[in-house]
């Protein structure tokens, strides 16, 4: 575990202006087990309008496992790739529905998915999309990479990159990163700030494996934070808050 003076991190947080936002699909869910929670998908839109009233181009990617994940759905005896597209649909659903949260707080929005469905969504074209982050629109991707075997997780990575983002936000039910589950055990110590290295070795599970090395390899740093704390996407940009960085 590694940590740097308080006021020297949040000088590097309060210098990103565009950022790519990934949420889990369980994230939109609240407590109800399944599906859709529309106040938690408002909640969230809020969250994201008050960071791009900073000044900040925001991209998000949203999973599915709220509806239906892949992997779920291969180890039940479906063939891998048809439950992967599956799952790439249901990332698509929750876009649909942070849109119209997001536009319903007057905040213009473009689904762009990896899976062509032009009645709902545009087709991913990256210097379009940069285009539309440059004209303060925010950016839903869906349909992860628009491959199998690929997590949402490696899609967020992966747009982020293509996007020229400067960090990717990893919006979690837990305020950062430990060393082990702290719902589990109450003795587990959170990271200030923590290696790609040491996440992939130590297995800290901020993000798939595939995902973490992209970002390594790019030098995109990750802060993990709990999206359950009202205002914590917006308090970090500003300065504020509680954290962890992963980065090289």
């Amino acid at each position: 575990m590694t940590s740097s003076p308080e006021t020297a991190q949040r000088s590097k947080i309060k210098k990103y202006k565009r950022v790519l936002l990934k949420i889990s699909g369980e994230a939109l869910m609240s407590d109800q087990g399944f599906g859709l929670h529309p106040p938690t998908v408002q909640r969230i839109a809020q969250e994201v309008k008050s960071v791009q009233e900073m000044g900040v181009e925001i991209c998000m990617v949203i999973g599915g496992g709220n509806i239906f994940r892949g992997l779920a759905g291969s180890a039940q005896g479906m063939e891998r790739t048809t439950a992967d597209y599956m799952g790439m649909l249901a990332t698509v659903m929750n876009a649909l529905a942070m849109q119209s949260a997001l536009e319903g707080i007057g905040v213009f929005t473009r689904v762009i998915s990896a899976i062509r469905m032009d009645e709902v969504a545009e087709p991913y074209i990256r210097r379009r999309a940069v285009r539309h982050l440059e004209k303060k629109r925010v950016c839903i991707f869906a349909a992860g990479t628009g491959n199998p075997y690929f997590t949402t997780d490696t899609a967020a990575t992966l747009r982020a990159n293509e996007m020229a983002c400067e960090a990717i936000f990893k919006g979690t039910k837990v305020d950062g990163v430990y060393d082990k589950d702290p719902e589990k055990f109450s003795d587990a110590v959170r990271y200030d700030e923590v290696s790609f290295d040491d996440v992939l070795a130590k297995r800290l599970g901020v993000m798939d494996a595939s995902a973490i090395a992209l970002a390594r390899d790019n030098n995109l740093p990750i802060i993990v934070f709990s999206l359950d704390e009202p205002g914590g996407f917006r308090g970090i940009l500003a300065g504020e808050g509680t954290y962890t960085k992963v980065h090289g």
